[in-house]
């Protein structure tokens, strides 16, 4: 009897350790090198200017998740995260809220994956004094959305006019949206593929806001060169890789190499005026970038606290503000003199 309850109990434990838990697992992900090329295509393509050729690696860093309305984390799995140093498991409450879909995920760090390339282009061109030309565009199209039906708007379309106002702001298309009933008609002025184009779009209610009329877009400003700029990485989202697209745009557009011939890789959202801004796992990047090889990693200086006690053995780690520190920093290293490091927390001394 003893022996049929242990390997009954032994059964439910096997059991138990593969049933989802409502955590979210975070791990070093893959790293891009944005100098370079992914499958044969550059990450970064220039042309209709000079560009000048860009030795050694910029890498910018991702984090693989599991766990959130994508996908499933099992205790097994969980319990195998909490046992490695480099690997964080958090309930997902924090990071996800109930009633956000994997399709919802998905789009918005598509959304947000797009605008950290536009900010960059911007954060690029003002740093080596280049115009910036400015557009207000759909960044992202959702899917089941009346502006996805057959006529209605494709991401990157440019938004002229609506309902024959012209449009300089993202703030102007929410307006118009929401300041009609649910179900108006509204009438949109669109440049695709350099030419204009009517499209006439009904408003369905808001999923998130019932009353509240609903197009189903992203709508954000484009930053534009005056020659072309492209990005080609697929199957990645979120802001972060903003900081390394704009040095990589730089070291393309410039005379020199600033990453001396070496490894350099980093993080860090990017605003258009090159404004460097917060991340999330940042403990897991650093080990991602050091095991792909990195020297040298490129970091809000936000991040210092996080970071401390986390940095891999052989990894220089230099905080920045700005894109421009992120530009003279990296020059001074590979000039051989000295970068910018974390401040040292000093713990006050007990009182006697």
């Amino acid at each position: 009897m003893l022996v049929i309850s242990g390997l009954v109990t032994l059964g439910l434990f096997a059991i138990a350790v593969w049933l989802p838990v409502p955590y979210v697992r975070l791990s070093p992900g893959p790293t891009f090198n944005v100098i370079g090329d992914k499958d044969g295509t550059p990450v970064i393509s220039v042309s209709g200017t000079t560009t000048y050729p860009a030795s050694g690696t910029l890498d910018m860093t991702t984090v693989y998740e599991r766990g959130g309305p994508r996908t499933g984390l099992t205790l097994f799995e969980a319990i195998s995260g909490w046992m490695n140093a480099t690997d964080a498991v958090m309930p997902r409450e924090l990071l996800f809220p109930d009633d956000v879909s994997g399709d919802d995920v998905k789009q918005e760090q598509a959304l947000l994956f797009s605008n950290s390339q536009s900010s960059a282009v911007s954060a690029a061109l003002r740093h080596l004094g280049l115009p910036v030309r400015t557009k207000v565009i759909a960044s992202l199209v959702y899917d089941g959305s009346p502006a996805a039906a057959e006529g209605g708007l494709q991401p990157g379309d440019v938004i002229v006019s609506v309902d024959g106002v012209a449009v300089d702001t993202p703030q102007q298309v929410g307006d118009a949206v929401r300041g009609k009933p649910v179900g108006s008609a509204l009438d949109f002025v669109i440049e695709r593929d350099g030419k204009q184009l009517p499209v006439t779009i009904a408003t369905a209610d808001s999923p998130r806001e019932p009353g509240t009329a609903y197009l189903g877009i992203g709508v954000g400003v484009d930053y534009r060169a005056d020659f072309d700029i492209s990005f080609a990485l697929d199957d990645v989202g979120g802001p972060s890789a903003g900081l390394i697209f704009a040095t990589g745009l730089v070291d393309k557009l410039t005379p020199g190499d600033l990453t001396g011939g070496k490894h350099v890789a980093g993080t860090g959202t990017i605003e258009p005026d090159g404004t460097v801004g917060p991340i999330g796992g940042i403990r897991q990047k650093l080990a991602g970038a050091r095991e792909a090889g990195a020297e040298l990693f490129l970091m809000p200086a936000d991040h210092c606290a996080e970071a401390e006690g986390h940095i891999p053995d052989g990894l220089t780690v230099v905080p920045v503000h700005t894109l421009d520190e992120a530009v003279s920093q990296l020059q001074a290293w590979t000039s051989g003199g000295t970068v910018a490091s974390c401040p040292v927390a000093v713990t006050a001394a007990p009182a006697p």
